[in-house]
């Protein structure tokens, strides 16, 4: 017979993941159902944009909460109640009448959703020691990469086969079947003190990072000119510049920015957020490339998605070992260059290649992506103590979240600007601006690669050869 801890271990990590990807999967899976909803509504598709941005306007204000909230209420309830929010949101969502109703429902879906996130990493990192954390991190880590690319895909065939509003109705018993898994399997971790909330921190963070992502997401568009575009981001920046001189004044700040002193989770989250300068954007160019480039059907260019999902799931049995024996920092300084040639490699993809050769660079592009993703999340608990668990989470969940929408911004603006005025129906120029642009992408995840040098040699080896000190060589799982 199981005891709890061994119970736990089990089933913590499916249960997290499923929540993440219920999460990851709704972040996209609209796009493609905007026209269908516009259509039921009775507006515009162009109207319809705030339902998208709303969504990463809540992630964007909830994520900074979640960590206080976790250390207060336990990472049970909060759980719970964050798929409760992201649960009731979907129906919501489902049953809207009106674009009001729409936006309104999406953004408390994306409040609930922020709370999954850091308090589902919490709850890994409280519940593994050290040794064991890159194993249950590298499983936690697939759904947030293979959502993403899934979402446009499966929003595709929901719409075409069946109606918009089972897109969100999906959710219902994914979410219930994780209540049931919260209430029997998610310790319940609490801080070791309950520090008070720093409600002009969360004004000022949130606000600013609110302002940004929305910018960023809609960037380009002609409804927003160029001066109240760099009024907002002035707006935003003064914002952000505020709270850090806030943060440094107070003695339970909102993110304590004091934990960039521990060298291995300063590299890690700076090197994540350069790095996913060039990756974000490829969701968002490769659907482009295969549609509008090659002129592929919609399905097919899901397909072609696909590999690149494939080999993420597959890269979990071949991670561990390889930072075993190869070591973080040679691992990310490697690999970041690998990520950086296959994005390369794109620009060469033109009418007339094979698909196979296609999918090959997507299937080196998914493997490379997942190791970099699943070494740098968990490289950034490597010298983090137990009582800066919550508070590294959230930090690392925060820049995370930005970094995804500069992320896409910086693909949808280098391809902008390489196109300039020509028509959007020329494949020709379009696939050449689209070369282009994953150039530049490449480019910048090659100079990323020098954030990683600056690792030493045996960094993170509590992580990938569990070296631990000798207190944290055993310790077992408690929940209060």
């Amino acid at each position: 017979m199981l005891d709890s801890s061994t119970t736990i271990k089990r089933y913590l990590p499916w249960l997290v993941a499923t929540a993440l990807f219920m999460e990851q999967l709704d972040a996209t899976i609209v796009n493609t159902a905007i026209p269908s909803i516009a259509a039921s509504l009775q507006v515009t598709p162009l109207s319809l944009k705030s339902v998208v941005t709303s969504y990463i306007l809540g992630l964007a204000v909830g994520i900074p909460l979640s960590g206080w909230m976790a250390d207060r209420f336990g990472t049970r309830r909060v759980f719970f109640t964050a798929i409760s929010i992201f649960t009731i949101a979907s129906v919501l969502c489902g049953l809207s009448v009106d674009a009001h109703m729409m936006t309104a429902a999406r953004l408390l879906q994306g409040l609930g959703g922020a709370m999954m996130m850091p308090v589902g990493r919490l709850a890994i990192v409280r519940t593994f020691p050290k040794s064991e954390l890159l194993g249950a991190m590298n499983f936690v880590i697939i759904p947030a990469l293979i959502g993403p690319l899934l979402g446009p895909t499966v929003g595709g065939l929901i719409v075409h086969w069946t109606s918009w509003r089972v897109i969100f109705f999906v959710n219902v018993p994914v979410g219930l079947i994780a209540l049931y898994l919260v209430w029997k399997h998610m310790p319940d971790y609490q801080g070791h003190e309950k520090r008070p909330l720093d409600v002009l921190g969360l004004i000022l963070f949130s606000s600013g990072t609110a302002i940004l992502s929305w910018l960023l997401e809609v960037f380009g568009e002609h409804t927003l000119d160029a001066m109240t575009a760099a009024l907002m981001l002035a707006l935003s920046l003064a914002l952000l510049g505020s709270y850090v001189w806030h943060a440094f004044r107070i003695k339970y700040p909102l993110l304590r920015l004091s934990l960039f002193k521990v060298r291995t989770f300063r590299i890690s989250v700076a090197g994540g957020f350069f790095t996913r300068l060039g990756v974000g954007g490829l969701p968002f160019l490769l659907p482009l490339l295969y549609q509008l480039g090659l002129g592929l059907p919609a399905w097919q260019s899901g397909l072609l998605m696909m590999p690149s999902a494939a080999a993420a799931m597959g890269m979990k049995m071949f991670a561990p070992r390889l930072l075993a024996r190869f070591g973080y920092r040679q691992i990310l300084t490697v690999n970041t260059v690998c990520i950086g040639l296959t994005i390369l490699m794109f620009s060469l993809v033109g009418p007339g290649t094979p698909f196979y050769v296609i999918v090959a660079i997507s299937l080196a592009q998914g493997f490379f992506n997942s190791l970099q993703f699943s070494s740098m999340n968990t490289l950034a608990y490597a010298d983090i103590e137990s009582q800066d668990s919550s508070m590294a989470s959230t930090m690392s969940s925060s820049f995370q979240q930005l970094s995804m929408s500069f992320g896409l911004a910086a693909g949808s603006i280098v391809t902008a600007w390489y196109l300039g005025p020509v028509a959007q129906d020329d494949r020709v120029a379009v696939s050449e601006a689209l070369h282009h642009g994953f150039a530049t992408l490449a480019v910048m995840t090659l100079l990323s690669s020098v954030i990683f040098w600056r690792l030493r040699r045996n960094d993170g080896d509590s992580i990938s050869r569990g070296q631990v000190k000798a207190k944290e060589a055993a310790q077992p799982v408690t929940t209060q």
